[in-house]
């Protein structure tokens, strides 16, 4: 009898196919391995797509924030995945990313943290270096503009309140949101974090420009120094 392991996945019932599952019941009704089984289309001589796709997802927790942050040269160890295999799974997650983000368009109102939090967690969450962003509110407290300040390493990125303060003056800000990601997980704003919001927030006042909050992102939440008392 063939091992089972050998099973191509055109052995498999109609029903159990990726392919035919979505016809037969819609893309809601596919696993997540079953969704990155059909973007890579087939294993390998010992697996089926879909088996090497649990592998993968199984290697990161099933973590899908996670496998955001692979690289090529990174799926390429997993055997069966070659690189034109690995860049349509990162175009398929980049996608899905930027189907997302189109939400800010919409210009949403700022109430709380997680309002600003989900304006931008997509784009920072799941970074393997620090970007430091900015959003620009109008006196509505509607986002007007996301700006990009710096990026850099994994343990930090330059930030100067001059570019900072010119973008808001230039896009007609009424107040500031900061927002950071920390690529490590690690939720606790440093002394570094402290200090630059306080120097920030000094300046937004000299020049009527409110800073609001300050975010620090990671793939486990957030941190919002208003509602820690520290703004």
């Amino acid at each position: 009898m063939e091992p089972v392991s050998n099973i191509t996945i055109k052995n498999w019932a109609d029903q159990d196919r990726p392919r035919e599952k979505m016809l037969l019941h819609g893309r809601q009704a596919l696993s997540d391995a079953e969704l990155v089984a059909i973007l890579i289309g087939s294993g390998s001589r010992s697996v089926s797509a879909v088996e090497l796709s649990k592998q993968i997802l199984s290697r990161y927790d099933n973590d899908l924030n996670a496998l955001g942050r692979l690289t090529i040269e990174d799926l390429q160890k997993f055997k069966g995945i070659g690189e034109a295999k690995a860049i349509s799974i990162l175009a398929a997650l980049e996608l899905g990313r930027r189907k997302q983000l189109t939400a800010v368009k919409e210009k949403p109102q700022i109430t709380t943290s997680k309002d600003a939090y989900n304006c931008v967690y997509t784009s920072m969450e799941d970074l393997n270096y620090e970007v430091f962003k900015i959003l620009m509110l109008n006196r509505n407290n509607k986002v007007t503009r996301i700006e990009t300040i710096s990026t850099g390493g994994v343990a930090g990125t330059v930030v100067d309140p001059k570019i900072i303060f010119k973008k808001a003056i230039d896009g007609y800000a009424s107040s500031l949101i900061l927002c950071h990601n920390h690529p490590s997980g690690n939720l606790k704003p440093s002394q570094a974090d402290i200090n630059i919001t306080k120097k920030l927030v000094a300046a937004g006042q000299t020049l009527e420009i409110k800073i609001l909050d300050h975010l620090i992102i990671s793939d486990k939440g957030y941190y919002s120094f208003r509602d820690e008392g520290l703004i």
